[in-house]
């Protein structure tokens, strides 16, 4: 007995120590083990056109998805929509609001939506249909602050309330985000920090786990095959409760151009996900502006470089910023990215600052 207690314990042995040699060499993919994985989805057209590598340059109201601390960039007051049709009728929507208080920070509130369409009800009965129809969505609402506590030093929180619907079930949950942007003293020109080294970090979506329930998963059983009548008794299918796709970011941007007229931005980011293997992102954005008052830009990036069988790549876009009268600026953005068997997805944002 002793000997098979010794055999059983070198044998557990040998296939812990095996284990976590494939898991430094090979790595472990989770793919498939979170929820509400529209969380995911990058926001807003410049981020994404520099193909995610925006979480050290973000500085407008799409900050409450890359990086909360991005919104001490806001000066004054900014709205923005975002729209992104996808594939099979899918839409991604974004719609989000700032403001900046002088001397306490920037507030923000915003409204991810994620609309999967109308479906057909069937059932064993009627599988080409029953005229009934059923609609999927998933958003996420969120309330975001951000204060510089010094000027090379801001810090971002969000807190955001997830909740994801298929007819008549449904699953909710409810997070927050964390970020930093540090401006340091490296490689700044024309003695401007604000155009120096810039690092950003960011935690995603660090919250409660999601368990569906609701009507559609009653089901009237019978206990008892044998004794009595028991077969209208009621049910329920009891689901597993799922993790949120949380991301940690941490990357660096700086500027090799800033004059009045010209700025160029590169910038890198770093990818660790709980649901993916770890990833790096690249972009980079030039801006030429003309007589002060119009900004044309220019993005592209790398999406997912060293993802283990990733479906993203290279990333394209462009905008204009003009100026209206005063401090109010009308910005228009486009990006477009390939996600593999997903196809091609444009992505359109609008923005207005006063």
């Amino acid at each position: 007995m002793n000997n098979n207690n010794m055999k059983i314990k070198a044998m557990t042995r040998r296939v812990i120590i095996f284990s976590l040699f494939a898991c430094f060499l090979f790595g472990v993919n989770r793919n498939g083990t979170t929820t509400a994985n529209f969380l995911e989805i990058d926001i807003g057209s410049p981020g994404t056109a520099m193909g995610g590598a925006y979480v050290s340059v973000v500085d407008d109201v799409s900050s409450v998805f890359w990086n909360p601390a991005g919104l001490t960039g806001i000066t004054g007051n900014e709205v923005m929509f975002i729209y992104q049709p996808w594939i099979l009728d899918i839409s991604h929507v974004f719609i989000g609001a700032a403001f900046n208080a002088p001397n306490i920070g920037t507030f923000a509130a915003s409204l991810t939506l994620m609309n999967y369409g109308d479906e057909q009800v069937t059932s064993i009965s009627a599988p080409d249909g029953t005229g009934e129809l059923y609609s999927t969505n998933e958003y996420a609402m969120s309330f975001s602050f951000g204060r510089k506590i010094v000027n090379w030093f801001s810090f971002g929180a969000t807190g955001k309330v997830i909740s994801s619907n298929i007819w008549h079930t449904k699953a909710t949950a409810a997070a927050v985000d964390l970020g930093v942007i540090i401006n340091t003293n490296f490689l700044v020109p024309n003695e401007n920090r604000q155009k120096g080294l810039k690092i950003g970090m960011s935690i995603s979506n660090y919250g409660s786990r999601m368990r569906y329930d609701g009507m559609d998963l009653l089901n009237p059983i019978d206990i008892s095959d044998d004794y009595g009548n028991f077969e209208n008794v009621p049910g329920i299918f009891r689901t597993e409760e799922w993790e949120l796709p949380l991301i940690f970011r941490i990357g660096f941007s700086f500027h090799p151009i800033a004059t009045h007229n010209q700025n160029l931005v590169i910038a890198m980011d770093a990818l660790h996900p709980n649901n993916n293997s770890e990833s790096i992102n690249i972009g980079a954005e030039y801006e030429f502006i003309q007589h002060g008052f119009v900004s044309y830009f220019v993005r592209g990036g790398y999406k997912g470089k060293y993802m283990v069988d990733s479906e993203y790549g290279a990333t394209f876009g462009g905008g204009i910023k003009m100026k209206i009268a005063g401090n109010q600026n009308i910005k228009i953005d486009y990006c477009y990215k390939t996600i593999g068997r997903l196809g091609d997805v444009h992505l359109y944002t609008i923005g207005f600052e006063f």
